[in-house]
This record gives structure tokens, C-alpha cells and sequence, in this order.
């Protein structure tokens, strides 16, 4: 059985080698899917600019190869682990936040966030029972709110 993510790997090899940055690319199994990491001294510049060309790398190999993914998994593109640092980050400013909420009973907002990140957030206020969380904004990038649950 050949692994569909092969291809994703070798647009990611020929990316970085096309714009001349020296690093290479690691593949990583998480529950959410595959995390391929691009790794190396010259990687940083993928960070730089909080992560916006990394955020671009991740849209452009969503609608290159979201599609050939099965069962709902996510392909992840990072680069230094600078996403995964992010990601932790934002789950536990999510969690601290319902906290909040549920100690003081005044809702709280995150945001704005991509649908990504929201996803993150409402995964990780759902681990806190007693609140909940609504997305707000008719816009690509919208707020969590985060309320006590009724």
C-alpha cells in the first residue's frame, strides 16, 4: 500500500530546495494526521513574520492535497515546531480562559482566529465542563467567545 502522503513530502522537498533554503523535511504521526516539519538552520525563515509564510505553505498544500486525505484527517505543515509551540499555546490560553469563565461567570473572547485555530479552541474548552463556546464574525478570521453553558 503506498502512502498518500509521499507526494505531499516531495512537494515540500522541492518547495524548500526551489527557494534555496538548506533543511529538510520531517514527517511526524499525530492523532489529527500527519505533521510534516521543515527542519534546519535556514527553516527559521518559514517562522519569520509570526509564521505567516508557513500559514501560506499550509493553505497551498491544503488545496493541493487536503482532498486526497481519508477519514477526515488534517495534513499539518510546520516548520522548527514553531506551529506546535503555537498550537500548545493557544489550547492552553483557551483552557485558562474557561476557567476563568467558569470561576467568574463573565464570558471571555479569543480571537480573531482562523478556522484552524478555532477548531483548536473549541476542542480544548470542550475539556472544561461547565462552559462552552460559540464562534462570532461573518469574516474568514472570527472570535471564540467563551461562556458559561446554560
Amino acid at each position: 500500500m503506498t502512502d498518500p502522503t509521499q507526494p505531499i513530502g516531495e512537494f515540500l522537498e522541492r518547495f524548500i530546495h526551489a527557494f534555496g533554503i538548506s533543511a529538510r523535511v520531517a514527517r511526524e504521526e499525530t492523532a489529527d494526521g500527519p505533521r510534516f516539519n521543515i527542519e534546519g538552520d535556514e527553516a527559521e525563515i518559514l517562522a519569520r513574520h509570526r509564521g505567516e509564510p508557513i500559514k501560506a505553505l499550509q493553505h497551498v498544500v491544503d488545496n493541493a492535497y487536503g482532498r486526497s486525505m481519508a477519514d477526515d484527517r488534517r495534513v499539518f505543515v510546520d516548520a522548527l515546531g514553531y506551529r506546535k509551540g503555537k498550537d500548545l499555546e493557544l489550547r492552553q490560553m483557551a483552557r485558562l480562559l474557561a476557567e476563568k469563565v467558569k470561576q467568574s461567570g463573565v464570558d471571555q473572547q479569543l480571537g480573531p482566529l482562523n478556522p484552524y485555530e478555532r477548531r483548536l479552541v473549541h476542542m480544548a474548552v470542550a475539556e472544561v465542563p461547565g462552559v462552552t463556546t460559540e464562534s462570532v464574525g461573518d469574516a474568514f478570521s472570527k472570535t471564540v467567545l467563551i461562556s458559561l453553558r446554560r
